[in-house]
């Protein structure tokens, strides 16, 4: 659960919160709004603020900026959550210019400091805090650069859609970047009245995610639906991450309450369409935070050790009891694993895929060097 802690006051703000208004009178996200009902007043600690963040936010609150959390990016303009209800923002020159890539500017879900508002002229992000978590990607293309999808996540829904085939290294790609990240991946199995094999599917699932919770929901029917819910919780953020048309939106929608996001039709083969095109942090009624994400078509990975440990843990035990310590599990003498294998403990393809992920990491590891180097050649230019 994210921390809970001390408000802005204590770290030299004024007592942090947005005022809310919806013609129904319940909570509404997009900051100040008129209506008939009453206004709905949010402490910053229910947007996930707590002594992590206030710890970090102390030496800009004495140069009297102020705190926000990222919301949505369009295009280098930054929708920021304040005190003062919502703002739109822009990265200071210098910011942007100490950036070493696009991993260093604000992402949603980020804390910033803010500089500047109605009162004072346009509103500045002079920083961003610490992160608690980051899900971060290699950045599509030939570049190597990190992307940061979302941040200050606490725990990750994985989405695959039940009217296919589930997708066994696609899954465990997704559970390596998401114990990655620092946050708790949970597996959601989507259109669940679609399928006439949801329990199978589900143990198959299973299979791939030892220890992971496995949802089969479906907005249609409500089934798994509450048992989903279970993961929100004031101050605490969720995230959700799968292919384009596994219903991302329309679980948004769901648990807003709301129509907030455009979604598709299903076509005939249970298939769902393309609709987000960006990412979005969302408060929900109940408490809690969504963040929306656009379907990816490539998921390449830029940090994985300690996230292949966890998403591979079934076959980090076994390795325990390898003869060597550096074991490939390849053609190795007294290798645990492949004897697991060969006596039906651990499937083939399980062990197929971690051999896959490590070709991963060997070159990814190799791309990171390259890039290093070619960062010391251009400082060395710079200097001289």
């Amino acid at each position: 659960m994210a921390p809970q802690g001390r408000s802005a006051r204590q770290a030299g703000g004024s007592r942090p919160k947005i005022a809310c208004a919806d013609p129904g009178g319940r909570p509404h996200w997009r900051g100040r709004r008129s209506g008939t009902g009453g206004t709905f007043t949010l402490e910053l600690k229910t947007l996930g603020w707590g002594p992590f963040f206030a710890s970090s936010f102390e030496p800009y609150a004495r140069e009297g900026h102020r705190p926000g959390r990222v919301t949505a990016v369009h295009r280098g303009a930054y929708v920021v959550a304040t005190e003062d209800g919502e703002v739109t923002a822009e990265v200071t020159g210098r910011l942007r210019h100490q950036a070493a890539g696009p991993a260093d500017l604000p992402a949603v879900g980020d804390w910033v400091c803010l500089h500047g508002g109605p009162d004072f002229g346009r509103t500045a992000i002079v920083a961003v805090l610490p992160r608690r978590s980051a899900f971060s990607r290699h950045q599509a293309g030939k570049v190597t650069r990190e992307q940061v999808v979302a941040a200050n996540v606490d725990v990750v829904f994985l989405l695959s859609s039940l009217t296919g085939d589930l997708k066994p290294r696609w899954l465990e790609r997704y559970l390596t970047m998401a114990w990655e990240s620092g946050a708790t991946p949970v597996v959601v199995l989507t259109k669940a009245d679609l399928s006439d094999a949801v329990d199978e599917q589900v143990v198959e699932a299973a299979n791939v995610a030892p220890g992971v919770d496995v949802h089969a929901v479906s907005v249609v029917t409500g089934q798994g639906l509450d048992e989903l819910a279970g993961h929100f919780e004031p101050g605490r953020t969720a995230a959700l991450l799968g292919s384009s048309g596994v219903g991302k939106s329309t679980l948004v929608n769901h648990f807003l309450g709301r129509e907030a996001l455009a979604t598709a039709a299903v076509s005939a083969d249970g298939r769902g369409r393309h609709v987000t095109t960006h990412r979005e942090l969302f408060l929900l009624p109940g408490g809690g935070m969504l963040v929306d994400t656009p379907g990816m078509r490539e998921l390449q990975l830029w940090s994985a050790d300690d996230g292949a440990r966890e998403a591979f843990d079934d076959v980090a035990s076994l390795a325990a009891g390898c003869r060597f310590s550096d074991c490939r599990h390849q053609a190795e003498p007294g290798c645990a694993v492949r004897r697991a294998v060969e006596d039906g403990e651990l499937p083939a393809d399980r062990l197929a895929g971690w051999h896959k992920l490590q070709r991963e990491l060997r070159a990814l590891e190799v791309r990171h060097d390259q890039r290093a180097r070619a960062e010391q050649r251009r400082r060395r230019r710079v200097v001289n």
